[in-house]
């Protein structure tokens, strides 16, 4: 009987388009990432912390004069869960020399397909409202999520001004949504 039907073309034709809806399925939902984890571990960069004590006054050299500060954590903020469950804390770090990072300390997140770093000027609302918000305003990607486990260290173009931004998300660029988000509020 199997062998008759696939004598019709019209059954023939129907196979190679189930096929070709099957191959595309996969493609556009990649469901072996919900399987898989790629951890990451940068090197996050240090952070000067200023002793509580203040140090005795001396006369500084004239060479301590011309180095620069430390590097120094400009906000921060703690990871909330949107579509997919997500844990960490991210952290706009200016370094002495300048330039600008995003840190993503401990992510513990889905894999997905298209997974995207966001800084965004809009606010985290928790649950499904806050899901779709961050493409509403201004945003600047900033790569590709390098993994969805660990310690992660992106860099900020030197045309974007952290002030601009309030938050941070792991966008999923195909289904347009967040995986989680996290507000960045003041060090």
């Amino acid at each position: 009987m199997g062998k008759r039907i696939f004598r019709f073309p019209v059954a023939r034709a129907g196979l190679a388009a189930a096929v070709v809806v099957a191959v595309l399925a996969l493609y556009w939902f990649q469901p072996w990432k919900l399987f898989t984890d790629t951890y990451v571990d940068d090197a996050v960069p240090r952070v000067e912390t200023t002793p509580a004590t203040p140090a005795p006054t001396s006369p500084a050299p004239s060479a301590s004069a011309a180095t620069p500060a430390g590097n120094e954590i400009l906000t921060a903020g703690e990871f909330v869960t949107h579509e997919h469950r997500t844990t960490g804390t991210a952290e706009l770090h200016r370094l002495a020399d300048g330039r600008h990072q995003l840190v993503i300390r401990d992510l513990n997140t889905s894999n997905g397909p298209d997974l995207r770093v966001w800084l965004t000027d809009q606010p985290v609302i928790r649950g499904t409202a806050g899901w779709r918000v961050f493409d509403d305003g201004e945003w600047v990607e900033l790569a590709r999520l390098k993994g969805n486990k660990g310690n992660q260290v992106y860099e900020l173009p030197a045309s974007v001004d952290p002030r601009d931004f309030r938050s941070v998300s792991i966008w999923c660029k195909r289904f347009a949504v967040s995986f989680g988000a996290a507000d960045l509020t003041s060090a």
